[in-house]
């Protein structure tokens, strides 16, 4: 699979106008203050963008990021102007073609950029085989992925690996594609729906599960729409499968129980955070308005008290008494077509 992924994002794919699904996003779907940050990458990195969602989490300032699966460079540019010249953002890709594109427009970002030193480094490799860059553990606030973890033939290998790379209190924060059943194997060894990210997606609750043994609990919906096969011959082959694009946070907390308990407790965002300085989006189930009172379960609390964020919160209550399992929390397909609302918990 890592010979047929390559082959198909390195010489086939000449740019995003040869996908054959809506996997990838477009720049009209984008936030507005993201625009500016992507108009001033260069356009060939631009037109060898292959994602399938939105991976710029906020409160990136000073940060030490790291991108896995990172192309031609479009996110690692993005990032890097999100994480200042005092931060620092790492790609790591297998396909050499795509690392040569990203490293050779090294200069041109650092002047568009107005940096006086490179805060961007390339490293060819597997996501798998993170241990083989000399990366050292605990050493990045957040990791980014932007669909990739579904082209990995080993994804219990890159949930293990992000884990060990990530600070205490640190997130994975990435976009991919999943799948509302499983899929079955005549899919996915096709190459093309492979490589187009559909062969490889995980069935959604699996992932769930393989996050949780990993040490990630209470996966977090942050947003998700649904991937329309465009090519008629692929959509005839996908067998009425479903697919979406979705973006998940997982927060790498020890502790974190397997369901929305309540503790009675809540949160007051004071604001600040750049780009969602009235509302704070965590994930899906919470858009948290500035100075209100907001209800929260146990889980929710401490991703938002044991994280970056907590500045930017005052914290109400503790975890001294419990009145049970947190109300409106279920299971079930996560995604939908719709927006969810603001509600306290998920």
């Amino acid at each position: 699979m890592h010979e047929l992924v390559k082959d198909y994002y390195g010489r086939q794919l000449q740019s995003t106008a040869d996908l054959r699904t809506s996997a990838c996003c477009d720049a009209s779907q984008m936030p507005e203050w993201l625009k500016p940050l992507l108009a001033r990458i260069h356009p060939e990195v631009m037109s060898r963008y292959y994602g399938c969602g939105l991976v710029a989490p906020a409160l990136l300032a000073g940060c030490r990021v790291l991108d896995l699966g990172c192309g031609s460079g479009r996110d690692v540019y993005a990032l890097a102007q999100m994480v200042g010249e005092s931060g620092q953002v790492v790609g790591v890709d297998m396909t050499e073609e795509q690392l040569e594109i990203a490293a050779k427009h090294r200069a041109y970002h650092r002047e568009a950029f107005g940096y006086a030193r490179d805060n961007v480094e390339f490293r060819l490799g597997y996501i798998e085989r993170l241990d083989a860059l000399d990366l050292d553990d605990a050493s990045f606030d957040v990791v980014v992925s932007n669909c990739v973890v579904n082209l990995s033939p080993d994804k219990d290998a890159v949930l293990r690996q992000v884990h060990r790379l990530l600070k205490p209190g640190g997130e994975f924060y990435f976009s991919d594609v999943y799948a509302d059943r499983r899929v079955p194997s005549t899919l996915r060894n096709d190459p093309v729906l492979y490589g187009e990210c559909l062969g490889g997606a995980l069935y959604w609750n699996d992932f769930q599960h393989l996050a949780r043994c990993h040490g990630f609990g209470d996966p977090r919906l942050v947003e998700d729409r649904p991937i329309a096969i465009t090519d008629p011959a692929l959509s005839a082959r996908s067998e009425g499968i479903q697919f979406h694009s979705a973006t998940y946070r997982l927060f790498k907390l020890d502790g974190l129980e397997p369901d929305c308990e309540d503790y009675g407790q809540a949160v007051i965002y004071r604001g600040g955070i750049p780009g969602q300085e009235r509302v704070f989006t965590l994930d899906k189930h919470h858009a948290i308005e500035a100075g209100r009172v907001f209800p929260v379960c146990g889980n929710t609390w401490r991703m938002l008290h044991d994280s970056r964020f907590a500045a930017h919160f005052e914290f109400i209550g503790d975890f001294s008494r419990h009145f049970g399992i947190y109300a409106g929390c279920g299971g079930g397909l996560p995604f939908d077509s719709g927006n969810s609302g603001v509600t306290a918990c998920c």
